[in-house]
Parts: C-alpha cells; structure tokens; sequence
C-alpha cells in the first residue's frame, strides 16, 4: 500500500513508479486504487498492462475489499495499491470508512508513506512517528521520502529517522516535474494523451529507480500476510423468463474513447457474466453503434472537453436518439447524462433528455447514498445504492421530469431522469456492489430490437422515430438541479 499523510505528496509518482519498474524488470503486477478515482487507474494500467482496478469501502462495502482484490490480482506475483488522500481521511464524518487506513487493515497490507520532505528535516521523524502510532492495526512498514532538496537534506531526514523504528525506503529528489497536466477534474486521462503518458509513466519508473530500493519493497510485499477468503466473481444470475438464452446474447455498446474514460474494470465482465456481448465505441470518430446493439451504456468523462466534436458527430446522435426512442435501455452516468442532453455549453448534444448542460464554476463532489425513485431499466423502485457524484456541470431540465434517484445523504433532494428504456444520472456506481444491476439491464436488452446498418425501428418499425420529451411522459414529479 502507497500511502501518504495528505494529498500532493507524492502517491502516484511513487505508485505508479513503481508499478511501471517492477513490471519492466518481469513481474507481472497488479495495480490498484482505492477510492472512487477513474483517471489513476488508467496511468496504473498503462504501467503494468493490466486493468487499473478500485477499491472502494464506501461504493462496495467493506467486505468486498479482499474479495475485489483477490479477483483482479489473480495470476500477478506483486500487488501495488495507491491510497488516497491521507492515509487516515476518508468519507466525511464516517470515521475510517473508504480510507487507506480501512484497506490496508482489510488486506492486511504493509504501508509505505510517502512523505514530502520539503522544508522539514528532523520533524519528519516526529511526522512518520505519529502516522506509525495512530493505528495499531495500520502497519507502516517503511518510508519513501520525496521532493528532497539536496544530498545533505537526504542526510539529515535519514539520520532523524535513525531511531524511528520504520526503514526508510528510497529518496526522490526534487527534479523536472514529470509532465502530468491536470484540469478541473484532475489529471487528464490517459485516453487523451496517450504517448505523453506513455512517457511519463516511463520517467516515473526512472526515478522510482534511481531513488528506491527495490528489493526492499519486493520483500516487504512477499512477507504480507496470507489474505483469506476466495476472489470475486460476476454473478451468473439465474435463468428467467426474460433472460437470454444460449445464442442470443444481446449487444451493449459502451461508450469508450477520450471523452468517455470514466468506468470500473468489473462492469463489462458484469454485463458478460449477466448474459450480454460487450461493445465498445468511441462517440467521437464512429458514426454508427455497433451492430446488434441493444443496450447502451454512457459513463463518465469530459464532454465538454470534446462538446464541438461530439456535437459536429451528427449521425451517431440521431442513432443514438433514435435507439433511445425505440425503448432500448440506455444507461448514462454524469458525462454520458451531459451528452443524452438537448445542448452542451450551447452545443446541440443527443436530445433524448428535456435538458441543458452547461459548465459551471461549482464543484459537486461527495459520496452519496441514494434510493430509486421509480422502476427503470437499471434499478427497481426503492433500490438503495451508494454512488459518488464529481462534476463541474448543471443540468437545467425540463419540465414534468421524472428523477432517478433520491439521495439521501449528506443532503436530501432528488436527481437524475428517467424516460422510458433511459435511466440517466450524475450518481456513479460501483456495480460490483450491486450486481443485480447489470443483470437487469441484460435481461431489458435481450427484450430490444437490436440496432441494424439501417438503424433501430420504432413501434411502426420505420428507423429512429423522435424521442418524447419528458415532459409528454410525466408531470407527476419534478427534480432539484443537478448540481
């Protein structure tokens, strides 16, 4: 576990490093995140060739950590996992919970904190002293000191550590920044700038190398624990009426590319398990859906980054709005809510929802515990779930609409649309948690009229009819703003 004592010390450099040189010198690693993050993930994989994966207390409860870990460390000889935040912050007012102190104690995982050694020298034993002490139950095994200034500053911090009783691991100096650039939402995804990231997954590695003893981590891993328990798996769920039947898996496209990079490694093998064949298609370069489909799938990511090319994509909107039409179950989390829209930042979007997007000087962010409101093709009324919101957007929408969710706490109001086969939301989830998800979603797509080189039919069978406004379908309830 790669641990800190706040945010902006050092994790990912020194995670990601070390993913990326243990990996170039023949282990097969698997890397890990804890906390809702989509962005670290995907430099955690370009790292090590294998699927960054979450680890979330909050999202999937606590007794799915070891279990989730276990399935995506299968077959790997090394386990990195980037923390988040402080090694003890987790979600507001709720104690330990989803915090790197929480996980760690969950897979019995040593703990190395990277500490930011700038503008400090003897303090920092005073530092990883009461880190070390806090928890008895958090084993922090060792030390890895970051942005020193000099050799003698090196010097001074080790021999403060001296009579610590934790090991201090590696030193990085300060140097070049490495170039990761960020944006409103953190770092931009690796989708975007794939050889820069390339590159600076490489430089992360170099440094890791120069400045970290490896075999000394390699040992503190191999001695952790044995870690009881067997391994996640996809639920098979069981056979139904409505379920698809050897042959006729039903086609979900997921929405992938640079716009759309926001989705947890355990969805698609969710939507197999359950039954579906699995698409991905990137809305910024493919007109059409992929052939066969019937479902749809629109995670998160950054829209309005990419709003005047999504928006000058005009045959793939109106497949998209006309499948939504046909009643073909669509499923769309926060970005994939922005593009279902009438409009983005002035953009015409898909026009499925009665709404406009635009960007907004306010954060939302926060865990949320929510309920469904009504039935959809996602969840069934009174579904309760755990998500996380994380946007710089506001939906105005329509009148008459019908919400999706009513969340609970840390605040009540309710948010999110539900039409017809459309389930749209700024709530993401984990559906490891909550399996019956997917499985729900298959078996309305196994009811759907696939998508053909002609388009989805509508009820008189003609292509890609208009979608109802919201407003036509309801005006029973109406919903607080998004954000």
């Amino acid at each position: 576990m790669i641990a800190a004592p706040a945010s902006g010390s050092g994790k990912t450099t020194v995670a990601t490093g070390l993913m990326a040189a243990f990996t170039a010198a023949g282990l097969a690693v698997s890397p890990h995140k804890v906390g809702p993050d989509y962005i670290d993930p995907g430099y955690h994989a370009l790292a090590t060739g294998r699927p960054g994966r979450n680890l979330d207390a909050f999202l999937c409860g606590p007794e799915l950590i070891a279990p989730l870990f276990r399935h995506g460390a299968a077959g790997a000889g090394l386990a990195v996992v980037e923390g988040v935040m402080g090694l003890y912050d987790g979600a507001s007012g709720e104690g330990e919970l989803a915090s790197t102190a929480q996980v760690a104690k969950a897979l019995r995982a040593p703990v190395i904190l990277v500490v930011d050694a700038s503008s400090q020298s003897r303090s920092v034993a005073a530092l990883v002293h009461g880190f070390a002490s806090w928890d008895p139950e958090v084993r922090v095994a060792g030390v890895i000191l970051n942005k020193v200034g000099s050799p003698r500053h090196e010097e001074l911090l080790r021999e403060a550590l001296d009579h610590s009783g934790v090991p201090v691991l590696g030193a990085l100096h300060r140097a070049q920044r490495i170039r990761t650039p960020s944006r409103h939402l953190g770092l931009v995804p690796v989708a975007e700038r794939r050889a820069e990231a390339a590159e600076a997954v490489a430089a992360m590695a170099e440094r890791v190398r120069a400045g970290v003893d490896l075999e000394a981590v390699l040992a503190l891993a191999r001695g952790a624990p044995p870690l009881p328990g067997a391994p996640w798996t996809p639920p098979v769920p069981a056979p139904t009426r409505a379920a698809p039947t050897a042959g006729t898996r039903p086609v979900i496209a997921v929405a992938g590319g640079p716009a759309f990079t926001f989705g947890y490694a355990e969805h698609p093998e969710l939507l197999h398990a359950a039954g579906a064949e699995v698409a991905v298609f990137d809305p910024l370069r493919d007109e059409r859906l992929p052939e066969g489909t019937a479902g749809l799938v629109i995670g998160g990511g950054f829209p309005e980054v990419y709003a005047a090319e999504l928006s000058a994509n005009e045959p793939l909107r109106a497949a998209v709005a006309a499948l939504a039409a046909s009643g073909a179950p669509v499923a769309a989390e926060c970005a994939g809510l922005l593009y279902l829209a009438r409009s983005l930042d002035g953009r015409p979007m898909c026009g499925v929802l009665d709404a406009e997007a635009r960007m907004s000087d306010r954060l939302t962010l926060g865990y949320r515990r929510a309920v469904a409101v009504h039935d959809s093709v996602l969840a069934a009324a009174g579904t309760r779930v755990h998500g996380h919101e994380f946007h710089r957007t506001a939906l105005v929408p329509g009148a008459g609409e019908v919400p999706a969710w009513g969340l609970l706490s840390p605040e009540r109001r309710t948010e999110g649309h539900v039409c017809g086969g459309v389930h749209a939301s700024y709530l993401h989830l984990h559906w490891a948690a909550h399996p019956e998800l997917a499985a729900r979603l298959v078996r309305h797509a196994a009811r759907a009229d696939p998508v053909t080189a002609s388009g989805p039919r509508d009820a008189a069978g003609s292509p890609g009819a208009a979608f109802p406004s919201l407003s036509s379908v309801t005006s029973s309830t109406s919903a607080s703003e998004g954000a």
